[in-house]
């Protein structure tokens, strides 16, 4: 949501519309990227975590739906101008040439960053859920908080472990 949007915010609900609607939109763009970040990767480990992710982000927007049921709205998406960037820069890591753990970094790198993003829009759509008595939508965002934190713990782990050491020595 820009500064100088036309959206109009004279509720909490609408706020929660609004950032549900973003959420949708930034997802709905990770599936397209994930593909390309699975394609790039060289590490089988990180392959296998894109790929996982991918998987479970089909999940998120599933879920995103049963909440827009739940409102009685029509899924609809609101342009993710955060996520459209920070695929951007995915895309970056993605056309990179050199050495291939040096880029297995920079995807996780940039893999991470959409991960933190994702991570406090559920955590904000949650705490707005909760707020507005919505229980059920609040327990299936923090079902996808969740597994978001955790795909980024994973990246973590792979970076450590094995990704960051090799690029090292590169």
């Amino acid at each position: 949501m820009g500064l100088l949007s036309s959206t109009r915010l004279d509720k909490l609900e609408d706020l929660f519309l609004h950032e549900l609607e973003d959420l949708y939109d930034a997802e709905t763009r990770l599936t397209k990227a994930l593909p390309l970040m699975m394609g790039a990767a060289t590490n089988p480990r990180l392959k296998m975590a894109f790929e996982q992710h991918l998987r479970e982000t089909e999940g998120h927007i599933t879920r995103l739906e049963r909440i827009f049921e739940m409102i009685n709205r029509k899924p609809e998406r609101e342009t993710c101008a955060a996520m459209k960037g920070l695929i951007s820069e995915a895309d970056d890591a993605i056309s990179a040439r050199g050495n291939d753990d040096v880029r297995d970094a920079a995807l996780i790198a940039s893999a991470q960053r959409v991960e933190h993003y994702e991570m406090a829009g559920y955590g904000t759509l949650r705490t707005f859920a909760k707020t507005l008595g919505m229980h059920e939508a609040a327990t299936l965002l923090q079902q996808t908080l969740d597994e978001e934190e955790a795909t980024d713990k994973k990246l973590t782990e792979i970076a450590v472990s094995i990704v960051n050491p090799r690029a090292e020595m590169a």
